[in-house]
């Protein structure tokens, strides 16, 4: 028997589709039936495992990563569209998330439907039920993957060659959230703790994942989102509202599972956080697994997902191929205001925003500092891996699905929702975030409101201090309610710090460094260090046609020069010649002006008042966040061709405002 059917607007694969072989090990595609692959334990686990790869996508890393207030976009093209929230031409993109997770929807509908009627030894019980629970969670995972996007979808829970219609609307996303909650429930029930060795990694459910995955889908059935009436169709415009669900009482029990499920993984005491913030993205990208990655999706080899982790969203490179760390490809970078917002000595902000710049070319292998405008995002560094990987695109990196710190955060969270402020729990448990972040220096960590709102604010700000660029930002920021007023806050941030007003009058313009490290595998570095030098500093030692060279905008120039300063045996810099110094060349960078990284514009106060170019990257028509409307992009609308035109239900249900 071989099917393969659209449904539900989504090219599911069936079980018994040929390219499920990789997975199946079966012996002729003529004989990949259900009633062969779950003819023992083994071959239903491979079924089991098949539905895994479908989990992460390149988008959710790379078109849906950007466009917050931790990253956006360097390019061009459409994918710089939806990252500023023009969803009107788009082409046949933001259709591979939804797809991706109905294929691994479908495989877990097979599975479930079929695990319960295998005949296993007394022994195997344990295994098959395990079975049973990663099948559920999956399942539940993937719905909350594509409702938090897409809001009201299709749903069914039996598989593909059952149903007597491939055609359905769009469900409640209230009703599908339920529906994983309950999925997630039962899932707990049936899967071993991680310390039951039951599973060798966390690329796969333990009950320790499901648990905090349980945490995260009620929060998401608890929180906002933009909705409309579904009862007329087609949909009306004028219904859209951001809004909680209506029953006050299910919300309450939704924070009740929430807090009960962290408190559930707090207490079993199996995960724990990492004393070196690094140490956590170091890992995923050695395929090395610690305690406090709870859940990852496992990327290695040529056959894997073509997610790009560490291509798209890695740290800035430039020049050729390189014999040692390959060609690199970031199309990103880091939004120039969230390096403002670390407090000093957090280690997480040199984790998490990369100074550096990787000058890639055989022979000639350098770092380069980037300005405010051109840092990348840098936790899933290429020169951070013990090895090359598969190709310059596929890094062989993991993706951190679920960290015990986002257990921690979720935990405060709920209870300051059911308690109308921070119990001490809930302070406690940000306060262990925290402590991890100033590498347990008390004094550093600070007071931790109480009251409702100034603790839910120093949650949304903690979230992204700990968690950016995990790909969770952007709809937390609609869960909460406020993604367009607080990104339209954001950008008013970046103009005031290309004007250096506000908070950002102080930031120094210049920053001098030494190209003294090579890059290379294994690298220990995390940040270039650099001397900061106020306008005045940089006008005494410069000529007119170096600060001419610093002061270049729009035109490639690398804001960039070569000095020699001098240094004393004890490490001292002076910017004159001293007795006993050895002269020593830095590079001199106007932090403002253009980086020799491939970007989209400048972050200058030329810029932003269009006095260099046509288009300000801030302000102009279109710039940062330029489609950005609120009670229109919380939810994306539907791809015409990929989903709405294969699934006839879907006829005139498209996303109201578009």
């Amino acid at each position: 028997m071989k099917k393969i059917m659209n449904i539900l607007g989504a090219a599911v694969l069936v079980l018994t589709a040929s390219s499920c072989q990789d997975w199946l090990d079966m012996p002729s595609e003529s004989k990949a039936d259900s009633s062969t692959v779950f003819s023992t334990l083994s071959r239903a686990e491979m079924a089991v495992m098949g539905a895994y790869s479908s989990l992460h996508t390149q988008e959710l890393g790379y078109q849906l990563l950007m466009g917050t207030d931790e990253c956006t976009s360097t390019e061009s093209n459409s994918k710089y569209n939806v990252a500023n929230y023009d969803y009107t031409n788009t082409s046949g993109m933001l259709s591979k998330t939804y797809t991706e997770m109905y294929k691994a929807i479908e495989y877990s509908n097979v599975c479930i439907k079929n695990l319960p009627l295998m005949s296993v030894s007394e022994s195997e019980q344990e295994k098959l039920n395990a079975l049973l629970g990663e099948s559920l969670a999956i399942r539940a995972y993937a719905y909350w993957n594509i409702v938090r996007f897409y809001g009201d979808v299709p749903y069914t829970d039996i598989p593909t060659s059952d149903l007597t219609t491939f055609s359905s609307s769009r469900v409640s996303r209230d009703t599908i959230y339920d529906h994983c909650i309950s999925d997630l429930q039962r899932a707990i029930e049936l899967l071993p703790w991680r310390s039951e060795g039951m599973v060798e990694t966390p690329e796969r459910f333990t009950k320790n994942a499901a648990y905090g995955i349980l945490a995260r889908v009620a929060l998401y059935a608890a929180g906002y989102s933009l909705r409309w009436d579904l009862s007329t169709v087609p949909y009306n415009a004028s219904t859209c509202r951001i809004a909680q669900r209506d029953d006050q009482t299910r919300i309450r029990e939704l924070y009740q599972i929430a807090a009960d499920a962290c408190k559930a993984v707090i207490t079993k005491g199996e995960n724990s956080l990492l004393e070196d913030y690094d140490e956590i993205f170091r890992d995923l990208g050695n395929q090395r697994y610690n305690n406090e990655t709870m859940f990852e999706f496992g990327w290695y080899g040529a056959n894997s997902s073509d997610v790009r982790t560490g291509y798209t969203n890695g740290i800035p490179t430039s020049g050729t191929d390189n014999e040692v760390l390959g060609k690199g490809g970031s199309q990103m970078i880091a939004m120039p205001t969230f390096y403002f917002e670390y407090e000093e000595g957090d280690q997480r902000r040199d984790v998490s925003i990369c100074n550096y710049g990787l000058r890639l070319s055989t022979g000639n292998n350098a770092y380069q500092m980037n300005t405010f405008a051109g840092m990348g995002v840098g936790k899933y560094r290429i020169n951070w891996k013990n090895s090359r990987g598969t190709s310059d695109s596929r890094r062989d990196i993991n993706w951190p699905l679920l960290r015990y710190s986002d257990v921690l955060l979720m935990y405060a969270e709920a209870l300051n929702e059911l308690n109308n402020g921070a119990t001490s729990e809930a302070v406690d448990a940000v306060r262990e975030v925290r402590m991890r972040a100033f590498r347990n220096d008390e004094a550093k960590v600070g007071d931790i409101p109480t009251g409702y709102e100034d603790f839910k604010n120093y949650i949304i700000q903690e979230r992204k201090l700990e968690l950016s660029n995990e790909g969770l930002r952007k709809s937390d920021l609609a869960r909460w309610g406020i993604l367009v007023d607080y990104l339209t806050a954001e950008k008013e941030k970046l103009v005031q710090l290309a004007k250096r007003e506000g908070k950002y009058a102080n930031v120094e313009v210049y920053r001098a460094y030494k190209l003294s490290a090579v890059p290379t595998l294994n690298d220990p570095t995390i940040a270039l260090s650099y001397i900061p030098m106020t306008e005045e500093e940089v006008a005494s030692i410069l000529t007119d046609e170096e600060l001419a060279t610093l002061h270049v905008l729009n035109s490639g120039a690398s804001g960039a020069v070569v000095k020699d300063f001098y240094e004393d045996a004890d490490g001292n810099v002076y910017y004159t010649e001293q007795p006993g110094t050895t002269a020593v060349e830095y590079t001199i960078l106007n932090m403002f002006s253009i980086n020799t990284i491939k970007q989209k514009g400048n972050l200058s106060v030329e810029d932003v008042e269009g006095v260099s170019s046509n288009n300000p990257w801030i302000t102009g028509t279109s710039g940062v966040y330029y489609g950005m409307k609120k009670n229109m992009v919380e939810i994306l609308p539907f791809n015409t061709t990929n989903i709405i035109d294969v699934n006839p239900g879907l006829a005139e249900q498209q996303h109201p405002c578009y």
